[in-house]
């Protein structure tokens, strides 16, 4: 699938502790904006999203979930780095243990997720992906 053709099917984890929010760091290069995006992925063909959700964490952080109640479903269409996509995405409340939980968590050198004070996002200092999280993060 190219992601940039297609419509993609993605599924997002809201993992909270506190008033923080774990979250990835990107960057688009074309617009020079940072910005922040829950942890998740793509789901593929046969995969159940909550399933995708448990692999997409597993891969990226290498802890493993627990997957609570379905949020929602949003449609984003955007640009990302110049080019246009599409996507589904099935959000999911997250839940990691204790024993999994780091201030940072850095794989391969490269931090790979950080807890962000939601104020943040939501007064705007910083930018987090797609909008539409902000009707889950009460």
């Amino acid at each position: 699938m190219d992601k940039f053709k297609e419509i993609r099917p993605i599924v997002l984890g809201i993992v909270k502790k506190g008033n923080k929010l774990l979250v990835n760091k990107g960057y688009d290069k074309v617009t020079n904006k940072e910005f922040y995006r829950c942890i998740g992925g793509g789901i593929e063909f046969l995969e159940n999203s909550k399933d995708a959700l448990k692999r997409e964490f597993k891969e990226e952080l290498n802890i493993d979930i627990d997957v609570g109640e379905f949020l929602g479903i949003a449609e984003n269409i955007f640009t990302y780095n110049g080019k246009n996509a599409h996507e589904l995405i099935l959000f999911y409340n997250a839940f990691i243990e204790d024993k999994d939980y780091k201030e940072k968590y850095i794989i391969n050198g490269e931090v790979n997720a950080v807890w962000v004070d939601i104020n943040k996002f939501q007064n705007k200092e910083l930018i987090i992906y797609p909008e539409q999280i902000f009707r889950y993060l009460n």
